[in-house]
């Protein structure tokens, strides 16, 4: 698509009023609600396909079919990534009250990031083709990670306990913690110190945390298209929804105990479309791999996925 300056600055100005609301709207610190969520969750995908269809109608199904297969992927990697959030939460045991807001500044902390990683991944690949074959091998390399970390126990032992790393460690040291939270402040005076409150260090360990979770979502997605106006929008609406689905389906996370099989197939499969792509650039006359083609595959085996994860948590649970 042939994006001009206005249309991007007018969409950026949209989500800047898109994030706002939602600021406003959850700014009281509360308990969120199924029924809150479940509204609001609804409220983003209903917005992500209206996007959606407004593409389709104005640069053709092309863009529209680039723009849906790229969102569902990154919404589906981010589901994935809601393991670790959760892990992050009882690490530092977030007050539930505080838990929205905790995510509301990870999600703008994970869109700033993307943004950067977005803007130099299309510099790369605009100035070197052959990137292709490094992020196609990345992915596949990714995909088979993902099944052997499966094979050992799933992806809840995967996550069973997060660490810290060693940014966020040597910050601690630097500015030292409160003891306990106060509110939603990110700053407090102690003993005459001013330090940081748990509340910001756990916003800081979301925001590092969604850096290595880009490692793998931007390559995916710019093998589903190459255009950074559809890569940028389809990762913004897929975090934007993030935080509410945090609480909808925080429960039911457990039972997606297929869910990394499923990602690695979907990681591969866009790694091997990756590669065709080299290839094809690189004046190999080999199959490429279409729009639709891809989008079908990957709802077919997030379904497929989604349903024997329930079957088979049923079956442990009757047993």
């Amino acid at each position: 698509m042939n994006v001009s300056l206005s249309v991007w600055l007018l969409t950026v100005a949209g989500l800047c009023v898109l994030i706002a609301a939602d600021f406003f709207i959850g700014r009281k610190p509360h308990d969120v609600s199924m029924r809150e969520a479940g509204i609001w969750t609804a409220v983003w995908v209903i917005l992500a396909c209206l996007f959606g269809v407004g593409l389709i109608l104005v640069g053709g199904g092309g863009p529209g079919g680039e723009f849906f297969a790229g969102y569902i992927t990154e919404k589906s990697l981010s589901v994935d990534n809601l393991f670790v959030f959760v892990l992050i939460m009882a690490k530092f045991a977030v007050p539930s009250q505080y838990q929205q807001r905790v995510l509301m500044v990870g999600v703008i902390v994970a869109l700033v990031l993307r943004a950067v990683f977005i803007a130099a991944g299309a510099a790369i690949i605009s100035a070197f083709s052959w990137v292709f074959y490094i992020f196609g091998a990345f992915l596949i390399w990714t995909a088979w990670k993902l099944i052997q970390d499966a094979r050992k126990g799933g992806t809840s032992d995967e996550h069973e306990e997060y660490e810290e790393n060693k940014l966020l460690k040597a910050i601690e040291r630097r500015f030292g913690v409160a003891d306990r939270y106060h509110g939603t402040k990110l700053w407090v005076e102690e003993n005459g110190r001013r330090v940081m409150t748990p509340m910001l260090v756990v916003m800081l360990a979301i925001g590092f945390t969604d850096v290595l979770f880009a490692l793998d979502s931007i390559p995916a997605i710019y093998g589903l298209t190459q255009d950074p106006y559809i890569v940028f929008t389809a990762n913004a609406f897929a975090l934007m929804g993030l935080r509410q689905l945090y609480f909808l389906i925080g429960g039911l996370l457990k039972k997606l105990v297929h869910l990394s099989y499923g990602l690695s197939v979907i990681l591969g499969f866009i790694g091997v479309k990756l590669v065709l792509h080299a290839l094809h650039e690189s004046g190999v006359h080999v199959p490429e791999i279409s729009i639709p083609f891809s989008l079908g595959f990957i709802v077919l085996v997030l379904a497929i996925t989604t349903a024997t994860s329930l079957w088979a948590t049923r079956r442990q649970e009757q047993h």
